[in-house]
């Protein structure tokens, strides 16, 4: 790393051998170097790399914690020992116990809240008392397996109408969408891949379509020796009249998805890094495909930062046929560390239609794979053949997320459809948390933000050639493009300003853009990362005037 800082060369090729890697391996690296930077020149190291966000929702934490509290009683009413040992929660009569716990602290915002949860299921969903509280206690606790596997039933409930709420603006498909709860979306992403190969509804070679640009496991994945996918990219290539990017997709882009032999498109919708939804225009079109031409196309939709576009609505929403969507609760509630996500699925859809379609070899296969759980196979829809999938299969009657997970999935959704009905306080400070990060970064850059709908900004994708063009002209860019290397932005930050920020090149986006964070820094931080960015850019338009000829 010593040589990077002082020998021009060696940053070249340094610069080269990364550019191969994923930017979140690359991360690491620059923050090597920020820290080295921070020992010589004392300055403060400014992450914006990851989309880690620096808030947590505490309401449904609190909740969380109180049930414990509660969850510890029943135990000990069952049974308990003085070294410490007790039973475990007893269905009869718990929800007239859990009532009589609230109204000895009812005076607290948690139980103010716990009964707001609990009277929106009893009165909404008509569900039974002992078996909602009975389920809540054991969730805290954790102290049986999840059952069913696929999710507990009324964490479906809750999480099912949250996405109603949040992915379709209110107006969900017609039918009913079951639902897998995961380990966070990286872990449904896994699912997903595995078993659309697992049960050949992607073979080794096929052709997929990428809209881009993308998290960059949706880039890798696919790569690998196991799936080797044929992509086709469908990059967000739309620019203003004035030469600034959309972040949307072209009629010719979209339009390849025509052809049958695309077998999935995998989307990112809000998209990240860029942090836009995708416009009504492209969605009618996609609609509009997969009706007329493309019929079989399934689509996998990760719409994790959709609750920061007001009014969104979900591929899952207007193509529910279709549609795989993969939720995670971690960003909008601070909940990173808790790897709570969901998979949805229509009842009615393409995959199930798919897996009857299947050759008679293929069904001899499955049946081979799948026979130790049940015997018509034949019949085992493609949200359970995940479940078992995500436990090898022979480990089918251990899977599911963990109780505790679940329940705490179930208080954020509940929160978040509380909060709606009663002024969306908590959203509304979010957003304005959220612009004004988003303002203080593109301020002090001295770039222009032009104000759209479909931004959520969660993230921002800078590309620095727009912007010296627009600053210094076409020459200029030009001149940077031969004489550096994209990656030589974000090293110079890093070890010059002590910021890491990830390269936007590594994720099929524009090679000389950057992505920041403004979910993990505080609100003047932008303010220093908006100075900083625009420092570097000035400091390579002052070498290329200097490389210029003089004029006499």
């Amino acid at each position: 790393m010593e040589r990077y800082l002082n020998d021009y060369s060696e940053v070249s090729k340094f610069e080269k051998e990364m550019e191969k890697v994923s930017p979140f391996e690359l991360k690491n690296r620059l923050i090597e170097l920020a820290d080295e930077s921070i020992r010589k020149m004392m300055h403060t190291m400014l992450n914006a790399g990851r989309g880690n966000p620096n808030w947590v929702a505490t309401l449904p934490r609190e909740a969380f914690f109180a049930l414990g509290r509660f969850g510890i009683e029943e135990c000990r009413r069952d049974w308990q020992e003085k070294e410490g040992l007790a039973g475990i929660p007893q269905k009869a009569g718990i929800a007239g116990r859990f009532e009589q716990f609230l109204k000895e602290n009812k005076k607290e915002a948690w139980a103010i809240f716990l009964e707001k949860c609990y009277r929106y299921m009893l009165d909404e969903h008509g569900v039974n008392g002992d078996e909602l509280v009975h389920e809540w206690t054991e969730g805290v606790m954790g102290n049986q397996y999840p059952v069913p596997d696929r999710i507990l039933k009324h964490t479906e409930i809750a999480v099912n109408d949250y996405l109603a709420q949040e992915l379709c603006d209110g107006r969900p498909p017609q039918g009913e969408l079951d639902l897998f709860a995961t380990e966070g979306g990286t872990a449904a992403m896994c699912y997903i891949f595995d078993s659309l190969q697992q049960n050949r509804l992607l073979e080794r070679g096929d052709q997929i379509a990428l809209m881009t640009p993308v998290f960059t496991p949706y880039i890798e994945i696919p790569k690998l020796h196991r799936y080797n996918f044929k992509v086709t990219e469908i990059p967000a290539s739309r620019m203003s009249d004035d030469g600034l990017h959309l972040w949307q997709y072209s009629e010719k882009g979209i339009n390849k998805l025509r052809d049958p032999a695309y077998k999935a498109l995998f989307i990112v919708n809000p998209s990240n890094p860029p942090s836009y939804a995708i416009d009504s225009k492209s969605i009618d079109m996609i609609v509009d495909i997969v009706e007329r031409w493309n019929q079989n196309l399934m689509i996998v939709t990760d719409d994790v930062y959709a609750t920061y576009i007001p009014g969104f609505q979900s591929l899952m929403a207007r193509l529910p046929h279709n549609t795989i969507c993969v939720y995670s609760f971690s960003k909008y509630f601070g909940a990173t560390g808790w790897r709570a996500a969901a998979i949805a699925i229509h009842r009615d859809n393409i995959f199930d239609t798919l897996l009857k379609r299947l050759p008679r070899k293929r069904k001899g296969e499955m049946q081979q794979r799948y026979g130790s759980i049940r015997n018509d196979v034949e019949n085992m829809r493609f949200i359970d053949r995940m479940v078992a999938d995500s436990r090898q299969v022979a480990l089918n009657h251990t899977s599911g997320l963990s109780l505790p997970q679940q329940l705490q999935m179930t208080l954020f959704a509940l929160f978040s459809i509380i909060d709606k009905r009663e002024g969306d306080g908590y959203r509304l400070k979010m957003q304005e948390i959220m612009a004004k990060r988003l303002n203080n970064l593109w301020e002090n850059m001295g770039f222009t933000l032009v104000p759209d709908p479909l931004r959520a900004g969660y993230y921002s994708e800078i590309d620095l050639t727009v912007w010296g063009k627009r600053f210094y002209g076409e020459d200029f860019v030009d001149w940077l493009r031969l004489n550096h290397s994209p990656l030589d932005v974000v090293f110079r930050l890093a070890t010059e300003t002590s910021l890491v920020v990830l390269n936007g090149g590594g994720f099929d986006g524009p090679e000389w853009s950057i992505r920041v964070s403004l979910a993990n820094l505080k609100e003047n931080d932008y303010v220093i990362i908006g100075q900083k960015v625009r420092s570097i850019l000035d400091s390579y338009a002052e070498r290329w005037k200097k490389s210029l000829p003089m004029v006499e």
